[in-house]
């Protein structure tokens, strides 16, 4: 999937000049500033392991044209990444290969912080090995997060077009649909066969989308452009082109949308009809093949514990109950009359809670939500010895997947600094999307939630860049939601309703241990799912709805961030319980980003031993 090779390591580079330019030795002894044989040994396995996790890294990026996209370089750029049967095969060949050749490294000439990069690769390469076992239980595609929208979303915010050769690979890139959408058929035909398929309801919501994106000129005769030919259009006049070089590249995008693009979605419909009518009965993983062990296994690595469905459960049910008592208080404060379902109500209905679902409504959010993020920034310095360099913006989900999408998310900036990092906001359904919650979502998709996790580790000097890239679900949206606790430390959420807001997002995460585990371990349906939601929180019911349904989408994923969070808050507890005035919030914190992605396991030992380490100073 891409190309280039890795240059040596500074430190490699800077060895080999030095040994190349000096004189060999007249003799064995050495200096008091002269390196020993044993330090030599020791330094040349660090070498050794650090060009090893520089080729893992490298050897990933090359395999994925999109994952170079995303970090700003262009390799690769006119094409998709290869999900191809062959090439899932090759990958857990390479993921075998690599555990074997970290076994041959002497962990006792590697230093704490190199023994806990090479943990972390074991352990993440570990669990891809094991996790091949349910290859084909995965599904391939879903209503929030597969090819059809992937595509539009990924040209559109990511392929960014300076110059004509980017344009020119932009066209390429819809001239190789075709190809990517046949692996994604084979794969989705592979789950067939394993009798894993989504529900039925997932399907239809994949046709209308697929339908959105080739619908609009050129696909027909509207005067509207599509999405993908507004975007086209809009970056080449960017360019600045003579008139005949624009309507040339033009004239090929829109020869391969109509040739290319329309024919590789009219497939994959096709394909989306076809299994519609085959997938069985029901919500939840469990009407799958093995579904009871595949669900055990989304559960452990998301969650990176070994906590069971029923556990999860029972943990849900208990923080829902602590909650709700927290949110009585809030009730008292602003001395409504009523019990809390009835402010449930008030808080769903009343107007002052909404924004208008209308182009002024929208961009106020937006312009509220930016302000938000600003006022965070001016306290980080107080709480963080680590800061982002990267910016970070807010944008809308655009029109063509806001249906679709959930209710808010973060991407990451691009390595090179060439993109920043971005949170969407959902806007479609303003109901969904209550001023009172703004706070809160504000602080964990942005600052000082994923952008700050996300930046931080990306920027890091010293931590091996595989390592930042390493997926850890529970410790990425613990800290997600821990964050929209610490800001209520860092004394915001002022207006009661604010704070509430806060409490209903944290509600928000402890019913989804109780409804996901009820989704496909109870074989709770979809509407008894949503009922839930509906009757315990203050969300609106299409916000329930869709929640929901990316629950049955991503079973197990929405477990991860109440665990991870609870995990946080019990280790801050912890540090300040061991260490009284020598406490310290930015270096708790930084403690806790500094080594990017981490276990929940892992984290417990590096906040036990940077205690350890405060105690004796």
């Amino acid at each position: 999937m891409s190309k280039k090779l890795h240059a040596l390591t500074p430190i490699a580079a800077i060895l080999a000049s030095l040994s190349a330019c000096s004189p060999a030795p007249e003799n064995t002894s050495t200096s008091p500033d002269s390196p020993t044989p044993q330090s030599v040994r020791v330094q040349d396995e660090s070498e050794r392991l650090a060009k090893f996790f520089d080729r893992v890294f490298d050897e990933n990026l090359k395999r994925s044209p999109l994952l170079q996209s995303y970090l700003g370089k262009k390799w690769d750029y006119d094409k998709w990444d290869n999900v191809s049967e062959e090439e899932v095969d090759q990958r857990i060949i390479t993921a075998k290969n690599r555990l074997t050749e970290l076994a041959t490294f002497d962990t006792d000439k590697l230093n704490e912080r190199e023994k806990l990069s090479l943990r972390l690769l074991k352990l993440s390469l570990e669990r891809e090995i094991a996790n091949d076992k349910f290859r084909h239980h995965n599904y391939i595609v879903h209503q929030f997060r597969a090819a059809h929208t992937q595509v539009p979303s990924f040209l559109i915010n990511i392929h960014h077009v300076a110059s004509k050769e980017d344009a020119l690979a932009y066209i390429s890139r819809l001239d190789n649909i075709g190809a990517y959408f046949k692996q994604v058929i084979e794969q989705m035909k592979l789950r067939e066969k394993a009798g894993v398929f989504p529900p039925a309801w997932s399907y239809e919501q994949m046709i209308n989308a697929s339908e959105n994106v080739i619908s609009g000129a050129p696909f027909d005769l509207s005067e509207t452009p599509s999405t993908l030919w507004a975007d086209f259009q809009q970056k080449v006049n960017s360019l600045k082109l003579d008139e005949a070089e624009s309507d040339t590249l033009l004239e090929e995008a829109k020869a391969a949308l109509l040739t290319s693009v329309k024919p590789a979605y009219l497939a994959l419909i096709e394909a989306f009809e076809h299994q519609k009518r085959l997938t069985p009965q029901g919500d939840g993983v469990w009407r799958l093949p093995d579904g009871e062990a595949w669900y055990q296994n989304r559960l452990n690595w998301f969650t990176t514990t070994e906590l069971t469905a029923d556990e999860i459960h029972k943990i849900g049910l208990e923080n829902v109950a602590r909650i709700h008592d927290a949110m009585r208080e809030v009730m008292a404060e602003v001395n409504f009359e009523g019990d809390l379902n009835a402010f449930f109500t008030f808080m769903r209905e009343d107007e002052q809670f909404y924004l208008p679902a209308t182009p002024q409504g929208r961009q106020q959010y937006l312009d509220d939500t930016k302000a938000a993020i600003d006022a965070m920034r001016e306290a980080l310095p107080d709480y963080f010895g680590i800061l982002p360099k990267a910016p970070m913006i807010v944008k809308r989900v655009e029109a063509f997947r806001e249906q679709s999408a959930g209710k808010a998310f973060y991407q990451s900036p691009a390595l090179d600094g060439s993109r920043p990092g971005i949170y969407y906001a959902n806007l479609y359904d303003m109901q969904a999307m209550p001023t009172y919650q703004l706070e809160a979502l504000a602080y964990h998709e942005g600052i000082p939630g994923h952008h700050m996790q996300r930046a931080i580790a990306q920027e890091r000097e010293g931590v091996p860049q595989m390592q930042k890239y390493l997926s850890f679900t529970a410790y990425t949206e613990g800290w997600g939601l821990y964050s929209e606790e610490l800001a209520k430390d860092m004394g915001f959420y002022q207006d009661p309703y604010s704070d509430f807001g806060r409490l209903a997002m944290e509600l928000w995460r402890a019913c989804r241990l109780v409804v996901d585990t009820g989704i496909h371990a109870k074989k709770w349906s979809r509407e008894k799912a949503i009922d839930y939601l509906v009757q315990n929180t203050p969300n609106a019911e299409y916000d329930a709805q869709k929640a929901v349904e990316r629950y049955i989408a991503m079973p197990g994923q929405a477990t991860a961030y109440m665990i991870g969070k609870l995990k946080i808050i019990e280790l801050r507890n912890r540090a300040m319980n061991a260490l009284g005035d020598k406490f310290s919030w930015p270096g708790f914190h930084d403690e806790v980003l500094k080594y990017g992605p981490v276990p929940l396991s892992i984290l417990e030992e590096n906040i036990d031993n940077w205690i350890a380490a405060q105690q004796t100073n």
